[in-house]
């Protein structure tokens, strides 16, 4: 005979009666896995499965026969159900209907497909309507915890901000699987700084970076977004942090009962929400750790967290740590292109007499990344000064320095006194000479293609003349004293590093008192403005009045570019000045050797009338050599001129190119001192090439 529990033991044997179809219905409806119900047409219980009677209501078959189901169960998911059976019925169609509630020994809610079947009759009379409830709370929690986590990839990380993603963590746990959700940071991340490898040990000091609750009265106030504190070391926020490892819960551990015994503003939070059981997630990436998540269920959700939980918080915590931490990388690279960037622009505004300077410079909003936008102001020989603004094409690091090497090429450029269409062509040499040599590095160790925009301006407060070049770059805009703002006509240029192509100035005379503006395109071209919108409101705002030259400067500012800039702004304003006719005085020398004794006592008149004579000692020196040299070495005309301002400035010119070189005289040799004693008598000597020949030029401090 079989044993009892084998294969066989369970089987009928051989033999025994068949089974009626009656008893094989009954059997099949009683043992079916799935929890059944059959009301009457009008709604009326007639049978009901084991598998139903086991979901909880707690009465018996024969307690709820012939009772409509809101008789002995309430619910706006029961009231549903009834109405659902009565349409099936009377349609003699099925229905269905999903319902989400708890059993009654159970505080985590179930997820219930129920399915509303008319039993008909061969008349096609319905004369019954079969219930099915199937329990697919796991499949649901499966499907939500796939959206939940899809959500994280899709809205986490959408720019390198540390505070938005922050708060973009917190906005997708919060109410789709916490009530609260705090994520606080350690306060290096927030300037790029590199965090040291595992888990955090010593004092954790944190900033709140972000939170968010799903209602507005159970927002935790004990710690402020921006805020900084420290978890003591037996909190659950701190011990995640020490060990590296997220961890799960309830509101009556331990080490919970005892933070909140301490931090009475905290434990009178927990009160007031109910908080029942929270989940603490290192943020970690790339093997350092970031911060702490700290996700709180508290009476809006009765069922608490559960293993599987601390799954899909450690999963979405990690997706966004490797966010986080590539806005953290993005802010070291942004911190040291802008510091770069900073130190390389010119810190103020060099004294000189030919302009009033105010300059301005916006980097680009975060998005963006810094570029390679510059301005500089360059005294010259002569009381002139020269203006550059410049934009060096793309962003980050490589912009930065490239513009470096652009502006420091401009001042060496500049300081040969170059007028502006050759300084220009040999900054588009250099720039064509970086592309060479990055062309020629290995794969990937070259920089890319290099462009640039730049123009070049030098004002005379003589003659009040401004000569300008530009490749490139936008035309300036010049606002004359008498309030009207225009354009400077001249030819545009190429951009720099196309090579071989001219470039070509322009030179326009400016009353005393008009008001340059140069600037780069950032400031009149946006994404909803056209650069010639964007130039028109530039020349409205510069027609309006400012109190000071760096008022107009934020007045512009403040008209044309946004809070967050896509590109670089650079802005410099200059009003012109004019030497007054009493500060020059020029002569004219003729070709004679015999005159420079006349030329000495010409000057040294002059210095008397200006009040000088302690310098006349030094200027007659230095004028009867230039002169002398002039007169031998050079061709006429030969012109003196004396100028007085902060300096005493002294200027010999010919016609001659050819210019005179610095040497050290031999002992035996009967020339070659007096050039050496120029350069030791005077502050400053040089030569600038003019197209009509050469200008040898001294300057003198004054006191």
């Amino acid at each position: 005979m079989d044993e009892p529990g084998t294969a066989e033991g369970r089987v009928a044997p051989e033999g025994s009666p068949e089974a009626t179809d009656a008893e094989l219905m009954r059997w099949a409806f009683d043992q079916a896995p799935t929890a059944l119900v059959i009301y009457d047409a009008h709604g009326r219980l007639l049978r009901i499965n084991e598998r139903m009677l086991s979901l909880g209501s707690g009465l018996s078959e024969a307690d709820i026969r012939g009772r409509r189901l809101t008789d002995f169960i309430q619910g706006p998911a029961f009231t549903e159900s009834e109405r659902l059976i009565r349409k099936a019925a009377a349609t003699g169609e099925p229905e269905y209907f999903e319902s989400y509630s708890r059993l009654p020994a159970e505080d985590r809610p179930h997820s219930w497909a129920i399915t509303f079947t008319p039993l008909k009759d061969s008349t096609d009379r319905v004369r019954a309507v079969s219930v099915a409830v199937r329990d697919f709370t796991e499949q649901d929690l499966t499907r939500h915890r796939l959206a939940l986590l899809n959500e994280a990839g899709t809205v986490i990380g959408s720019t390198l901000d540390v505070t938005r993603t922050a708060q973009e963590l917190a906005d997708v746990t919060v109410p789709a699987f916490a009530d609260f959700t705090g994520v606080d940071l350690l306060e290096g991340v927030f300037h790029g700084e590199e965090p040291s490898a595992g888990p955090v040990t010593g004092e954790i000091r944190l900033r709140r970076t972000a939170h968010r609750a799903a209602e507005a009265g159970y927002s935790e106030v004990v710690v402020g977004v921006g805020e900084s504190g420290t978890y003591p070391e037996f909190t659950p926020p701190a011990r995640c942090l020490l060990s590296g490892e997220a961890a799960l819960y309830r509101s009556t551990d331990p080490d919970v009962v005892r933070w909140l015994d301490q931090e009475p503003a905290r434990a009178q939070w927990a009160r007031q929400n109910g908080m029942h059981s929270l989940i603490v997630v290192p943020v970690q990436a790339r093997g350092t750790t970031l911060g702490v998540a700290v996700l709180i269920r508290h009476a809006t959700t009765p069922a608490p967290f559960g293993e599987d939980d601390l799954l899909i918080a450690r999963e979405i915590v990690n997706r966004a740590a490797i966010c986080l931490d590539n806005a953290r990388r993005y802010t070291r690279e942004r911190t040291t292109a802008l510091t770069l960037q900073r130190s390389l622009l010119p810190q103020h505004a060099p004294r000189q007499p030919a302009v009033e300077v105010a300059t301005r410079y916006l980097p680009a909003g975060a998005q963006a990344g810094v570029g390679g936008d510059w301005f500089d102001v360059i005294p010259l020989s002569g009381t002139r000064v020269a203006l550059v603004v410049g934009d060096v094409f793309g962003h980050g690091l490589h912009a930065s320095a490239t513009m470096g090497r652009l502006r420091t090429a401009v001042r060496t450029l500049a300081d040969v006194d170059l007028p502006p269409e050759e300084l220009l062509a040999h900054l588009d040499g250099l720039v064509s000479s970086l592309n060479a040599e990055s062309d020629a590095a290995p794969p990937g160790d070259g920089t890319g293609e290099i462009g640039a925009s730049c123009l070049y301006a030098i004002y005379d407060p003589v003659s009040r003349r401004c000569a300008l070049a530009r490749a490139g770059h936008l035309p300036p805009a010049v606002l004359t004293p008498g309030g009207t703002v225009d354009l400077i006509d001249l030819p545009a240029g190429p951009p720099l590093g196309l090579g071989g192509l001219a470039f070509e100035s322009t030179e326009v005379e400016l009353p005393e008192g008009s008001l340059l503006a140069l600037y780069t395109d950032g400031l009149v071209v946006s994404r909803d403005r056209d650069i010639d919108e964007g130039v028109a409101a530039l020349r409205r705002t510069l027609e309006r009045p400012a109190a000071s030259l760096g008022a107009r400067c934020d007045a512009v500012l403040q008209a044309l570019v946004a809070d967050h800039p896509a590109d670089d702004v650079a802005l410099l304003l200059a009003r012109t000045r004019a030497l007054g006719a009493d500060q020059v005085v020029t002569w004219d020398i003729p070709a004679d050797p015999a005159y420079v004794a006349e030329a000495r006592k010409q000057a040294s008149r002059q210095l008397g009338a200006w009040g000088l004579d302690d310098a006349a000692f030094v200027t007659e020196l230095v004028v009867s050599e230039l002169v002398t040299n002039a007169i031998r070495y050079g061709s006429p005309p030969v012109r003196l001129r004396l100028i007085k301002d902060r300096t005493l400035i002294c200027e010999v010119s010919d016609a001659a190119s050819t210019a005179p070189h610095l040497r050290r005289a031999r002992i035996f040799d009967e020339g070659g001192r007096g050039l050496m004693l120029v350069a030791q008598f005077t502050d400053r000597w040089g030569t600038r090439h003019t197209p009509t020949g050469k200008t040898i030029w001294t300057e003198q401090h004054l006191p």
